[in-house]
């Protein structure tokens, strides 16, 4: 399923999975669906709320460390952390909820909701139907679906379970390549990730080139490399839909006043 070429998205898959596993034990499948149907109905709305502003939306994403950056923020609580991103103006929030090599938890996902109502996206390593109903269980708006890590039949079987379940998806490409497998299932939301996923390095001509063979009807996110509110500028002559920012926004030492800089800038 993933490219042997891929070896750091390899690895994060084969955590992934045994992560789901080894939940999925104590908390079977069966369970998560009937948690599901004593949720309102739709969770859905992720998209809505990027495309609602003639303003380029912001994603700000919740994490607690990563491969590149190392802890982000010791100390601060999801729910300190999501209020102030709603206090700040953010459109949505992205909670990471990978353990290995980014200490996140389901749980997170959990603690995010109880602290809003915005859109909440489960940004994980996802590759079968337990993760989703996980996401939604756990009070998820949407999904994260990687193309480079997936088939082309389980992206599609994945994007097509998700939406049947309430999910909204975000469908992440790296390359133009992987942009024409994603445009094969018509995607309402594309996310450009201007990081390699070989290297880890950051390319921001990534979402200007490939953006222009992307159809007018498809919103797009701009993803990785955001450090600094300026940024928004481009972002807003590009005319993206949304941009997910995480690590600037998280290191912040107040989040809802580095926020509000961002949507002024």
């Amino acid at each position: 399923m993933v490219t042997e070429q891929l070896g750091h998205l390899a690895e994060y898959y084969a955590a992934a999975e045994h992560e789901a596993m080894i939940r999925e034990e104590s908390v079977s499948l069966s369970q998560l669906e009937q948690r599901i149907d004593r949720l309102p109905d739709p969770a859905s709305g992720f998209i809505e709320a990027l495309t609602a502003t003639t303003d380029v939306a912001i994603i700000a994403e919740h994490k607690r460390q990563s491969p590149s950056e190392g802890e982000i923020a010791a100390g601060l609580s999801v729910q300190q952390v999501v209020r102030g991103y709603e206090r700040g103006g953010a459109a949505a929030v992205s909670v990471l909820t990978q353990r290995a090599d980014f200490g996140g938890f389901i749980e997170d996902l959990h603690e995010a909701r109880k602290a809003t109502d915005l859109p909440l996206l489960r940004k994980d390593f996802i590759s079968n139907p337990y993760q989703l109903y996980e996401a939604r269980a756990y009070g998820a708006s949407a999904v994260l679906l990687i193309v480079a890590g997936l088939s082309d039949n389980r992206l599609l079987d994945l994007y097509e379970e998700a939406h049947d379940i309430g999910l909204d998806c975000l469908v992440e490409v790296h390359d133009r390549e992987e942009l024409q497998r994603a445009l094969e299932i018509g995607p309402k939301l594309l996310g450009i990730n201007n990081r390699n996923l070989s290297t880890l390095a950051v390319d921001l001509a990534t979402v200007p080139d490939l953006l222009e063979a992307v159809p007018k009807t498809t919103a797009v996110v701009a993803e990785s490399g955001y450090t600094k509110p300026e940024d928004m500028r481009g972002l807003r002559a590009m005319k993206v839909d949304a941009v997910l920012v995480g690590t600037a926004v998280m290191r912040a030492a107040n989040q809802a006043k580095e926020l509000i800089r961002w949507r002024s800038a």
